[in-house]
């Protein structure tokens, strides 16, 4: 194989692939701007800079500058970015067969995937695959099977759900209305519930589990007398955390409720695993924690470690019930992330990632937990919350994009803005960090592999962020 340099030689000086290839700071700075000016502006940028390559748990922008990622491309590079054994399958793969239609005839990494993933479903019925690109693309294909299966239109979803930015799946949003600004009318027959989150319930952080599923599962027994009747519902579809949400798992009586309500009724129980799924919380699928079976399941990010393939996985006998040719696409099933998706499977068991992740969210969590604790940061911390490594901190902070802020009976006690300012302040100091929902909240999702130094850098630098915003007011 050429190393980059003998690359570089091979080709013609004055080719576009060699000025690819040589890297300059001052070309980096070019293209910056570049794509200012060119790029569409609805697509929005933690940093108008150039992300030049990735290793790990660390990424190297624009001049040479590395920066410590607990972003993880939005929790899509799982197990660390360019890890050799994912990105040297896929490179494989590539040179042998790229584009292997999936309407045409059967590839093998298809194949081949489907049958390392049965053994890891979180339940026996989940045997039957489609692969699409993305995860919208997944969550519309879950409602297009909900609705043939049932012959039932409508679908609840969760108040701080977020699925996607399509037609379909902007209208099963409810995390932030910034997604479906201007597009109305929506896709008609989508109902949202609330989820058991203190700030959509009027509470405080110190609201207890079962108070709040009461309440939650109480307002869904409303809706299928007020809004949508049993018989009209398709299904129910939720995140097993909420992501855009803000980082806020679903506690096990909540989904062993809805799980009762859906058998009662006939209706479909679709969990949505694209950003929780992949060991991301400490289990393979997130919705191992409480037992519970979905009818449908969709997976994505960490499913190809930065590849684009997503699926869906339901048992047969749903499946079945749509025609050959009602499912399709021309780049789904890619068979370069499929073969990429093989290797993750691979990795998470050889390399102990399950493991790993357990171990270091111990650590994670209780430095946070005594950040929050800490005389320092003056209450600045509301909550701790979230499993394995997909941490949510919330902050007391108030947030103009909210009317009326924080409920009357909390008292901010941070200065506005919190989360953003936090995030800014990462990465000057060298680390990638994002914020989440319309609330005050920096999730953490680091690499399932990082390590023990690596997370107490990150946690370093994020303390030192804290305490410079709280000084500053």
């Amino acid at each position: 194989m050429l190393t980059h340099r003998a690359l570089l030689r091979a080709l013609p000086k004055r080719s576009i692939a060699h000025r690819a290839l040589h890297t300059t700071p001052q070309r980096s700075s070019q293209l910056a701007d570049f794509g200012k000016a060119h790029i569409a502006h609805g697509l929005k940028r933690v940093t108008d800079t150039v992300m030049e390559s990735g290793s790990g748990a660390w990424v190297t922008m624009e001049g040479g500058r590395k920066v410590l990622d607990f972003s993880s491309g939005i929790g899509v590079v799982n197990f660390g970015h360019c890890h050799p054994k994912i990105s040297g399958a896929a490179a494989e793969q590539a040179m042998k067969i790229v584009h292997a239609q999936s309407s045409i005839a059967f590839s093998r990494p298809y194949v081949e995937l489907v049958e390392r993933l049965i053994p890891l479903m979180p339940h026996p019925s989940l045997d039957t695959f489609f692969f699409w690109n993305s995860g919208a693309e997944a969550v519309e294909a879950s409602i297009k099977l909900a609705r043939m299966a049932t012959k039932r239109q409508n679908v609840i979803v969760m108040q701080g759900g977020f699925h996607g930015r399509t037609y379909a799946t902007m209208s099963l949003t409810r995390s932030k209305t910034i997604y479906s600004l201007g597009q109305g009318p929506l896709m008609p027959g989508v109902f949202p519930m609330p989820f058991p989150y203190w700030h959509q319930l009027g509470l405080t952080p110190e609201a207890t589990e079962e108070e709040m599923v009461r309440s939650c599962l109480y307002q869904l027994q409303l809706i299928l007398a007020q809004q949508s009747a049993p018989s009209d519902t398709a299904a129910i579809l939720l995140e097993s955390v909420l992501g855009e949400g803000g980082y806020v798992p679903a506690p096990p009586s909540f989904l062993r409720g809805l799980r009762e309500v859906c058998d009662k009724h006939g209706i479909l129980l679709i969990i949505d695993e694209v950003q929780a799924g992949w060991a991301r919380t400490g289990k393979m699928f997130c919705i191992e924690h409480s037992g519970v079976k979905p009818d449908v399941m969709i997976t994505a990010k960490g499913l190809a470690n930065g590849f684009p393939l997503s699926a869906i996985v339901t048992r047969k006998e749903l499946a079945d019930v749509q025609a050959p040719g009602t499912m399709g696409g021309t780049y789904n099933g890619n068979a370069v992330s499929c073969a990429a998706a093989i290797a993750v499977t691979k990795v998470v068991q050889e390399e102990k990632v399950l493991e790993n992740v357990a171990a270091r969210s111990v650590e994670l969590i209780s430095a946070l937990k005594e950040m929050q604790s800490s005389p320092a940061l003056n209450g600045l911390i509301a909550d701790v919350r979230g499993l394995g490594l997909m941490i949510g901190v919330e902050f007391n902070s108030p947030n103009p994009s909210v009317a009326g802020d924080l409920p009357a009976n909390i008292v901010p006690s941070a200065p506005a803005n919190a989360a953003s300012r936090i995030a800014n302040k990462c990465l000057e100091k060298g680390m990638l960090i994002l914020t989440t929902s319309v609330y005050e909240v920096i999730r953490f999702i680091p690499t399932l592999n990082v390590t023990e130094d690596e997370l107490k850098e990150g946690l370093r630098i994020f303390k030192e962020a804290c305490e410079e915003v709280v000084r500053e007011g």
